[in-house]
């Protein structure tokens, strides 16, 4: 079965995971597992532009990650640098426009102002708009946004509104998840924008995910009846 490029997915969210397993596997240390994470994402990111998918969304580290060995998350901190320093030459020539949604607090400043500074060179690229969720959790997403209605002095508010107060709020809704390793859950990622998401869960572990797996994993989602809550 072919790709039908009349539905594809508008927006692909992804939970990349497996790259501490990847490694083990091979005797290697989970930050040489993150590395090669870094790498399967590069081609993902390239794959997903040149099939014309709108959005693209992947979680990058999660505002639980923290808890990881202090070591690993120092490796963690530095890896959106390391990509974005790497890649930025061909997110320009491709036109992908990168965001970010996530949590400022415990970054370090050089690491939000790198990441600002892409936001900012890359804003008139009309491509792939990808997004790095990056100390980024849904319940916390929420809870802020919540808070920031309270602040704007709202008494009530219906769900346009409130999406306007999500850090995600340029994002539209996830059309499809994919989660790798085998692992079947979405650990609190984009909780309001996957309402009505279709998940797909594959064992390959992420450093093994390639562009021909996200064709796969679109080819399902075409296969699938979206029904919204309704009948058809």
């Amino acid at each position: 079965m072919k790709i039908n490029p009349e539905n594809l997915p508008r927006h692909i969210a992804i939970i990349m995971d497996g790259n501490g397993t990847w490694a083990k596997k091979r005797g290697l240390p989970r930050n040489y597992g993150h590395r090669q994470g870094a790498v399967a994402l590069r081609n993902i990111m390239l794959h997903a532009s040149k099939l014309g998918v709108e959005y693209l969304t992947v979680f990058a580290f999660s505002t639980e990650n923290w808890k990881r060995p202090k070591e690993e998350v120092e490796y963690l901190m530095s890896l959106p640098r390391e990509f974005l320093s790497e890649h930025e030459n061909e997110m320009i020539l491709e036109k992908i426009r990168l965001r970010w949604v996530g949590s400022r607090e415990r970054l370090s400043q050089d690491l939000i102002k790198e990441i600002e500074d892409l936001e900012e060179r890359t804003k008139d690229n009309q491509g792939l708009v990808f997004t790095i969720a990056f100390n980024y959790g849904g319940k916390d997403e929420i809870i802020t946004a919540v808070n920031d209605a309270i602040k704007a002095g709202k008494e009530s508010i219906g769900e346009k509104e409130f999406e306007e107060h999500l850090s995600s709020h340029f994002l539209p809704d996830v059309d499809l998840l994919i989660r790798t390793s085998n692992q079947q859950r979405i650990s609190n990622f984009l909780l309001w924008k996957l309402a009505y998401a279709e998940l797909y869960f594959t064992k390959t572990l992420w450093p093994d995910f390639k562009p021909r797996d996200l064709e796969e994993a679109i080819r399902e989602y075409q296969r699938r009846e979206r029904r919204f809550g309704g009948i058809k």
